[in-house]
């Protein structure tokens, strides 16, 4: 019932993600997720085999401090953006951005004391809040394709643009190695303890 939980707080967070995504890009200009029907909260259009049920799955069963997963990404036409190198950074914060709001407004029953963090809803309130902070900050690391590596391409001279940009074919690898290798833990779990001290009051670990 746990893991069942777990994956419908995930789902729902993901897809919330990438409609944030779909939404901004088509307030500057590109209606393309619009045009996929992937303006909707409806997860079905939404679920990667991979990253929404078998990464989660994988991570749950080696027992992983940090579990994290992730939808379909939404389709987005950067050359109809008004302005598509400032604006992509725009479309990919908005993913990230959606995820801390999600996690500040089921933190602040936690954080006034108006559910108790023992009870059950508080424990629900508790694994959204983690688990939102957890897709914001892990979206956030500047790998191709991950949201961090479009707000580093945004900025970035234009002459370093391919050869960042042509790292996104090894991207799938790199993540793999960073977390085999503990260093996605190293760099999410301080961050993760700050924003859950500052939304919440508490340490995760």
């Amino acid at each position: 019932m746990e893991i069942v939980l777990f994956l419908i707080i995930l789902l729902f967070s993901v897809v919330v993600h990438e409609v944030s995504h779909g939404v901004v890009a088509e307030k500057f200009g590109d209606s393309t997720a619009r045009y996929a029907g992937r303006l909707t909260l409806n997860p079905i259009p939404h679920i990667d085999l991979f990253g929404s049920i078998l990464l989660p799955l994988f991570l749950l069963l080696i027992q992983s401090p940090v579990l994290f997963g992730a939808a379909k990404p939404v389709p987005v036409n950067y050359y109809n953006l008004r302005n598509p190198k400032r604006d992509m950074a725009f479309v990919a914060l908005a993913g990230p951005a959606s995820n801390i709001i999600l996690a500040a407004t089921c933190a602040i029953p936690l954080r006034f004391g108006l559910i108790e963090l023992g009870s059950a809803g508080g424990a629900f309130l508790l694994q959204v809040v983690v688990l939102n902070l957890v897709l914001a900050i892990f979206n956030l690391i500047p790998i191709p394709p991950l949201d961090g590596s479009k707000i580093v391409a945004s900025v970035l001279a234009d002459k370093y643009l391919p050869m960042f940009m042509s790292l996104e074919r090894y991207g799938f690898l790199l993540i793999i190695f960073f977390l085999f290798t503990g260093m996605f833990e190293r760099v999410l779990l301080p961050v993760l303890n700050l924003g859950m001290q500052l939304f919440v009051g508490v340490k995760f670990f």
